[in-house]
């Protein structure tokens, strides 16, 4: 397992992250059986949210690495408050709501502290001044040892980046969504911020999923794009280790967090992780994929 420093913090988080959001759908053998799986692979990097669950994913995550908090990394998010009659959730990112809903996280997570604390969305029209305010004052008690966003919003990534001190923006990026190559990428870069990527494997419809509509793209551009890909498989490697190392090979990269629902699921990536695919097949992908581009949130 390779690791790569996330932004400027101390923080070396393995080059495959996992998604947790999915195990409670799991019984708890088998969510125990993926996390020290995962953990004997050299996975660090385990991300939830106070949303997922109601917050019996955090609860969930806090019992199984309580044995290896000192060698793991926990990211959380905050930002949806739900509702109290459970209807569902308002977005609320006023500092003092990020100040309570930490003291919750944290007593599901049974922690003292959390590694990475980010913003589960946001727009331009937040108080992101207020938000930053909260996120500092946690770093300064202790409560979080860094902050970051999760946002495929240009908009606000880039006010972010200008105001703040994030270490890392969690954004969609696979070869069927390539929109932060417009513009993201080469921004964070710059500011020496780490980009945690989601929906690397677009759901499935990289790897064996029938093609569907798919960001932008009609389910015939999704099986045109399945057929490319095919067409550039050869020894060695497979379509996860082709759909993997696409996302991997950008310098900005510190993990591609991915879902787990089964061992199957987990070793597949695995093994992708260790396969090795040329340079110039990736660059061919990029060339023979269509790059969409964010139509809103621009400025």
């Amino acid at each position: 397992m390779k690791y790569h420093q996330l932004g400027k913090s101390d923080i070396e988080a393995s080059v495959i992250g996992f998604g947790c959001m999915s195990l409670l759908k799991s019984s708890r053998q088998e969510a125990e059986a993926l996390i020290h799986r995962a953990l004997d692979a050299g996975v660090n990097y385990f991300d939830t949210a106070d949303l997922y669950d109601k917050g019996e994913n955090e609860q969930l995550i806090g019992r199984l690495l309580k044995p290896v908090r000192d060698k793991v990394i926990i990211a959380t998010k905050v930002g949806n408050q739900w509702r109290e009659d459970g209807s569902g959730w308002d977005w609320n990112p006023r500092k003092s709501y990020i100040l309570s809903a930490v003291e919750k996280s944290l007593s599901r997570l049974n922690t003292d502290y959390i590694d990475l604390y980010q913003l589960h969305g946001g727009t331009i029209e937040d108080p992101i001044e207020e938000t930053i305010e909260a996120f500092e004052q946690l770093v300064q008690e202790g409560k979080i040892r860094y902050y970051g966003i999760s946002s495929i919003r240009p908009n606000v990534i880039r006010k972010y980046a200008a105001l703040s001190n994030i270490q890392s923006v969690m954004i969609q990026y696979s070869v069927l969504d390539r929109r932060p190559e417009e513009e993201m990428l080469q921004l964070l870069e710059q500011h020496h911020i780490s980009i945690v990527a989601r929906g690397v494997l677009a759901q499935g419809l990289l790897v064996d999923k029938p093609a569907k509509d798919y960001q932008g793209h009609t389910a015939a551009g999704v099986a045109q794009v399945q057929q490319t890909m095919n067409s550039l498989l050869q020894e060695g490697y497979n379509k996860t280790a082709l759909a993997l190392h696409y996302v991997l090979r950008s310098a900005v990269l510190a993990s591609a967090v991915i879902g787990f629902r089964t061992l199957h699921q987990l070793e597949d990536v695995l093994g992708a992780l260790e396969m090795v695919v040329p340079a110039e097949i990736l660059e061919k992908l990029g060339h023979q994929v269509p790059a969409k581009r964010y139509t809103d949130h621009r400025l």
